[in-house]
């Protein structure tokens, strides 16, 4: 069997909330911004999600790999940190980014050099392991997790009953009925926000507004989100786009965490020189002209100054320090406030530092069943 063989066989019903019939048999997918009008035989744009018959069929009942990862990777840095977030991944995606560095897992079906076999398991299995590994969290990511929602809440759905929290970490190209269905269910999200400008979310294969409208409707949901924009000279680096990202963020809440991060050349985009830290240290200074509160700077490990830190926006006390992945100090108090000057600083935190579950990614102790990213 080919990898679409592989696939098609290991599907089921999309949850009737994802999907409206249009008559004649053509289905309307809800699961990401296309929106896509599927005939019957036809696939949507993920290539993943196909109707059969009058049915739309979804991905289910496997992952193409799992990881084990600190939670600053994802990266969440206000949720947990030095927690353990237990990483599980499907195949395929609905946007063609260039520059993509999961690509092996996100363009199956797209691109012939993207084969990464799917492991049979259950829902049950992951989050077992997941505990077994001293997880704090399970996070669907690797390949756009939109596009394979009801696999995710039902890998949720054994996550809470476990006491474990669960996220997102997406390309936020959603629609208001994929966020309802995920939002029982979820607890943070981490949005790519890759550009303030439409044309270049259509070379990407996608548009701006619906990732700016998923990024407002998580928020006022009630759902900790991230944003995380990787910085590639000449494709969105200009100070103007920078200050309009920036701006929108600040405007749906100054309290949201901004990330910019560093490109190196990737997959089919080999030209663009890779960013340096100056560079995020100069975006990270229009982040903070903005309004934003909590501005990161990442992939370029010890090289930003304090930008690996949270500080208190009120008093400026450094209150987390950390190089790369690892958490050199911890001084939240146990709810969650800065020691200075009692400011509550927004985010999901635990009682107490929980210690160092993992400085760097790893592989479950059980490689028989998973294939790992």
């Amino acid at each position: 069997m080919n990898l679409r063989e592989l696939l098609r066989a290991r599907t089921r019903d999309a949850a009737p909330e994802l999907v409206e019939p249009l008559g004649g048999g053509r289905l309307r997918c809800h699961a990401c911004g296309h929106r896509c009008p599927i005939p019957k035989g036809a696939e949507g744009v993920c290539k993943v999600r196909f109707n059969h018959d009058g049915r739309l069929l979804v991905p289910w009942g496997y992952a193409a790999g799992v990881q084990c990862d600190p939670v600053e990777k994802k990266p969440f840095f206000h949720a947990w940190p030095g927690g353990l977030a237990y990483s599980f991944g499907m195949l395929g995606c609905d946007l063609h980014c260039a520059y993509c560095q999961n690509w092996v897992t996100s363009q199956a079906l797209r691109d012939p050099q993207a084969v990464v076999p799917p492991r049979d398991l259950s829902p049950g299995a992951l989050v077992g392991d997941a505990i077994a590994q001293g997880a704090r969290l399970v996070v669907s990511t690797y390949n756009e997790p939109l596009i394979t929602a009801e696999w995710a809440v039902a890998v949720f759905r054994e996550a809470r009953e476990a006491g474990l929290a669960t996220g997102f970490v997406s390309n936020g190209n959603g629609t208001p009925r994929a966020i309802e269905f995920l939002r029982p269910w979820i607890d943070l999200y981490k949005v790519d926000l890759k550009s303030f400008d439409d044309r270049r979310y259509r070379e990407l294969g996608g548009r701006l507004q619906p990732i700016l409208d998923t990024i407002r409707h998580l928020h006022v949901d009630g759902v900790w989100v991230e944003i995380v924009t990787l910085l590639v000279p000449g494709f969105n680096d200009s100070d103007g786009e920078l200050r309009r990202l920036t701006a929108f963020v600040a405007g749906v809440s100054p309290d949201i965490p901004w990330h910019v991060t560093a490109f190196h050349q990737d997959y089919r985009m080999r030209t663009s020189p890779d960013t340096t830290p100056a560079m995020l240290v100069r975006a990270a200074a229009i982040a903070r002209e903005a309004g934003l509160r909590y501005v990161y700077a990442g992939n370029a490990p010890g090289r930003v100054g304090a930008l690996e830190d949270t500080c208190c926006h009120a008093c400026g006390e450094r209150l987390i320090a950390r190089v790369g992945y690892h958490i050199r100090e911890y001084r939240l108090t146990e709810r969650g406030a800065c020691p200075r000057c009692g400011t509550a600083i927004p985010g999901r935190w635990g009682a107490r530092f929980e210690g160092q579950r993992a400085s760097r990614p790893f592989l479950p102790h059980d490689r028989t069943r998973l294939a790992v990213i």
